[in-house]
């Protein structure tokens, strides 16, 4: 069998498309795997670590405010997919694969297009809650959409050929016991918050978390750990030095948090942005959350993420705008003081975890090909 994947642009396309790889060179060690994405994407370097081959095609994204620069940039954008359009045709004709899978980027469009025209099998994967538009055009062609929840099957209007399966993670995710994964950080017994807001945005974030933590180093029985991003170092040092907070065994900053599994285990709730992997991983390890979507994401969809989550009972939303230290720290208190809702809070969210979604989109595509023999 040969599969081609076309995924990019962001962790939340190109992690699903790996865990898809993973499992179907774990059912079929000789298969033939081919990632195509953008060239000095971040899909190029994750790629290649992961051990699959690669090819990589010019790709940009339309820019939506249209300023004289802007439009330069959309006609180059115009440009690059053209040339995609035909570099993947003569793709698909010399590799022949037996079924392209897109899974979310720029590089989707052409890649799947040309396919579905060749009469090849195609699926693309949609992680968010609201489809974006390149789901939402290849559904009019591909053979299957495969949708993280009920609630992106009510964006589309094309259903005939939707299938709900989940978000897939990587089979090597660690999912701890929550006292194990405390042990192995050397936290002390406590209500855990871990809290970071991605190399984009986390300074409003950090913000409103060092007010938090001021007054959690009050209160004196309280973990946490906050990640504040590339980019917030001095910022955040200076918030530290501003409420006197020190970092001891119970508070601890980092710039990036590169044990997230672990620390995910060890919480009692999250706080962070709402991009669609960041969610997957909340629900499979059973977490309460505080969601504060990304608002320059994507047809801002990570507020129909944070949606999903916060009608089903698993998380508070609070939208960027309404997002202050007072506001933060108001629900952290409420829920450090009412312990049985944020016990009910990961209940819910552990009942929204879809734990088979890679084996369902495994057998969806295995169908699709053996529909096409």
């Amino acid at each position: 069998m040969r599969i081609i994947l076309a995924a990019g642009g962001t962790a939340g396309h190109i992690n699903p498309a790996l865990a898809i790889a993973d499992k179907l060179r774990q059912l079929f060690p000789d298969c033939a795997v081919k990632f195509v994405g953008a060239q000095g994407g971040m899909e190029e370097r994750l790629v290649k670590k992961a051990g699959y081959d690669f090819t990589a095609f010019r790709m940009a994204g339309l820019q939506r405010k249209l300023t004289p620069e802007n439009i330069k940039r959309n006609i180059q954008a115009v440009h690059y997919y053209i040339t995609a359009r035909g570099d993947a045709h003569k793709l698909l004709k010399e590799y022949a694969p037996d079924i392209v899978i897109g899974t979310g980027g720029y590089v989707c469009a052409p890649v799947l297009t040309a396919a579905a025209k060749m009469g090849i099998r195609t699926a693309v994967h949609e992680s968010n809650s609201l489809p974006g538009i390149t789901t939402t055009m290849l559904s009019k062609q591909v053979d299957k959409v495969l949708l993280p929840n009920e609630d992106a099957l009510a964006h589309l209007t094309h259903k005939e050929n939707c299938v709900v399966t989940g978000n897939p993670l990587r089979s090597n995710i660690p999912i701890e016991e929550q006292s194990e994964a405390r042990k192995k950080l050397g936290l002390p017994e406590g209500l855990t918050i871990v809290s970071f807001g991605g190399s984009l945005g986390a300074n409003k974030i950090s913000e409103s978390v060092a007010e938090v933590v001021k007054w959690e180093q009050q209160v004196g029985d309280i973990n946490h750990i906050h990640s504040f991003g590339g980019n917030g170092r001095d910022m955040f040092d200076g918030l530290l030095k501003k409420y006197d907070i020190q970092t001891n065994e119970r508070f601890r900053a980092r710039e990036y948090i590169d044990n997230m599994y672990t620390c995910l285990c060890a919480a009692d709730l999250v706080i962070s942005r709402a991009g669609a992997m960041t969610l997957t991983e909340l629900k499979a390890t059973g977490k309460a959350s505080i969601l504060i979507p990304f608002p320059q994401a994507a047809e801002n969809h990570q507020y129909y993420n944070a949606l999903t989550m916060s009608k089903n009972g698993a998380a508070i939303l609070i939208e960027d705008k309404d997002l202050t230290g007072e506001r933060l720290l108001a629900e952290v208190k409420a829920l450090y003081n009412d312990r049985e809702k944020l016990a009910e809070m990961s209940r819910c969210a552990a009942a929204l975890n879809i734990p088979d979604s890679t084996d369902r989109v495994i057998s969806n595509i295995l169908d699709l090909v053996k529909d096409k023999q």
